[in-house]
This record gives structure tokens, sequence and C-alpha cells, in this order.
């Protein structure tokens, strides 16, 4: 039924329509009198999070809820009339898609700024993506959605990617010495930087469940100038050297309109498809693929999907907010830090600049994203 009427009991549900919605609001427009024995309906992959009086009541997990309020059919139109008809007794309710959001796009927009051991002072430009999902629904509305009315992916894949690109900056400055040694190095620094980047993305309630590089690019005369490394070292093996002048050899024979151009390509097609069967062999899925556990915000330790508190240390699995200088898990209402004693709200995210450029970056970089400086 609609939020407005006056008789019936409303039903609340929500379906995502384009597989991009974290989150949305019910009703869209403000708040509603959503009345005593309303029922919301929280599928599979949601979380339904009740506010009643300006106040999160409850996080629903999958199933129907029956609803409390002090808003009664056509009694509660009556008890309004000081305040014209309008119930001051309001709620609303969110639903969070708690399944796995895939295929989000990180890259530096500019050039990041590189102190190479070996090239000097290069600029890099690095792309890949990332996986993520909500693991706290109430602290991911506090803390990113507030009021809004509805929450995509897009509203947040930028800053996320602002993000990755930092500390991926960081991560390369202290495990790369120089670019010559990059290659075969993406697995590794993926899975580095995604263990890095855990404690920044569960600030916002928010778990990153797989990160990917795809390409980190120098400029071209860098490129130019590690292809020609890499062509001397097959120098060092008689093999390699052998098979590299053979595909030279190959490669002009087929550009050749000659007759014996035409074979040597006949047998080039005849070689292509063995060839591209034992690549696609080679490759296969990871069987070891990490699978998402929910985890004791407090101890780390893994917890049951359902569990309202950890069965190791008895702390709350729902965070409300976090302390923005030593992270601890805070009460609804509290006033001070229980670990460090920071007054909440007191001290907020900050920038740190760049001493040599001025170059604002994130607060906890260790290096310059214009000039490679040590911050």
């Amino acid at each position: 039924m609609g939020h407005n009427n006056i008789v019936f009991l409303e039903v609340l549900e929500w379906f995502d329509r384009t597989g991009k919605e974290i989150a949305q609001r019910i009703p869209i427009e403000g708040s509603a009198e959503i009345k005593f024995g309303a029922q919301m309906i929280v599928r599979e992959n949601q979380a339904g999070i009740f506010f009643y009086n300006g106040k999160a009541l409850h996080v629903f997990g999958p199933g129907r809820h029956t609803l409390k309020t002090g808003n009664i059919p056509i009694l509660n139109k009556i008890l309004a009339i000081p305040w014209g008809l309008t119930s001051p007794l309001r709620a609303e309710a969110y639903f969070i898609n708690m399944k796995i959001f895939p295929d989000l796009k990180w890259g530096t927009r500019d050039p990041v700024a590189f102190k190479d051991n070996e090239l000097g002072l290069i600029r890099l430009r690095a792309f890949g993506m990332f996986n993520i999902r909500v693991i706290q629904p109430l602290l991911f509305i506090n803390s990113l959605i507030g009021t809004v009315a509805g929450f995509t992916t897009t509203d947040i894949e930028e800053y996320l990617g602002r993000v990755i690109v930092s500390r991926f900056n960081d991560y390369m400055g202290e495990n790369l010495d120089t670019l010559l040694n990059l290659p075969g190095k993406y697995e590794a620094w993926a899975k580095g930087l995604k263990k890095n980047l855990t404690d920044e993305f569960s600030k916002f309630g928010l778990g990153l469940t797989d990160l990917f590089i795809s390409s980190i690019t120098p400029p071209e005369e860098v490129q130019k100038l590690m292809d020609d490394r890499s062509a001397l070292g097959l120098f060092d093996d008689m093999n390699k050297l052998m098979q590299l002048k053979t595909a030279t050899a190959m490669e002009k024979a087929a550009e050749n309109p000659g007759t014996s151009g035409q074979g040597m390509g006949m047998g080039l097609g005849f070689m292509v498809p063995s060839m591209v069967s034992k690549m696609m062999d080679e490759k296969s899925i990871d069987p070891k693929a990490e699978k998402f556990s929910p985890k004791c915000p407090d101890c780390g330790s893994v917890v049951p999907e359902d569990a309202g508190f950890c069965p190791f240390c008895g702390h709350q699995i729902l965070v409300f907010s976090q302390c923005s200088e030593c992270g601890k898990n805070l009460s609804p209402n509290a006033g001070f830090c229980s670990k460090c004693g920071t007054k909440v709200d007191e001290k907020k995210p900050g920038s740190r600049f760049c001493k040599a450029c001025g170059m604002e970056n994130l607060k906890n970089s260790n290096y310059c994203n214009n000039c490679g400086e040590h911050l």
C-alpha cells in the first residue's frame, strides 16, 4: 500500500532495478507516518534498517518483520490535529544491498610521480578494478549515506578509486626500486595493496573483496628502454637467441607476397591454433579463491553471518561509528573514545601537504602523488 494512506497498513520492500544500487530509502521523499503493524519484507542479500523518530532501532535480516510505531490507523490523524494533521511520529526504512558489486574501476587520472633508482624521476599511469560489498549496514548509512534517498556504486566509485591510487603510490614507493623489476609483480602487489586498504574501507562499513591491477604504464621512452634491456637479456641463452632469430625470419617470410611467403604463412596458420590451445590450457581458475567471511570489528575473529555479538570477545557486531583517531568502535551515545580518550567528532580526517610541491594528499599518505617525495 502507499505510504500516505490513512487506513491501511504499509508493506515495505525494495528491488534493485539496475544492479548498481547499494541503498534505497522508503519513502523516497522524506519520511512517512508508518503505522503500527506495518510489514517489512527483507530478501536474501539485503538488510533492512528501520528508523523511528530519527533513530535507528534495528537492522533486520532476510524475512518478514512487523514494525511497531505510535501511529494508529485513523486515530493518528486525529491526534495530529495540532500539527496540521501531520503526525510528528516520523519513520523511514533503508534497504541495503549486501551482494558483491563487481568490476568497479580505479586508475590514475593524472600520471603519478615515481623515483626510479635507475631511470630517475618518471611518471606512471596505473589502472585496475575492484569489488566491494557492505559489511556494516548501519555504519555505511551513518558515514556515507546520511539522509540521501538512494545510493549507487557511481556515487562512491570515484572516491574509492582515488583512495586506491594514493595507497598504490605508497605501496609502490616502498616495494619497488626500479621499473625494470616490475614484470610479474601484479598479483603479489594486488594482494598486498588489498591488505593495506582493508582498514580504509572498513571505516565506511565496506569490505574490499577483490582488487586487481590491470596495467602499470610508464612513458613511451621508458618502455623502449625496458624493451631494449629485455632483448639484451635473451643473448645470455643461445637457445633463446636462436628462437628469436627463427621467429623474426618467419615474420619476414610471412610478409613476403611470393610463394615462400605463402607457404610460411600457411605454416604459421597451422601452428597458431596449437599455440593458443596450449596457452589456454595453462590458464586455470585459482581453486583457492578467497571466500568472504564476516569478522568481529573489535578482535578480528570470524563470526557467523547472523551473529549479533562476537562469540569470542562479546563485542557487538553492529558498528554505529568509529573513533576518527584510533578507529575504536564507539557506542551510539559515546562522548569520548574508550581507548584513546578522543572526543567524538573532535578530530576529522585531514590531509597531508607535500613540503616540496604543496600538493594535497590523503592523511595517511607516505609519498606525494604529484612529485613522488616522501612526506
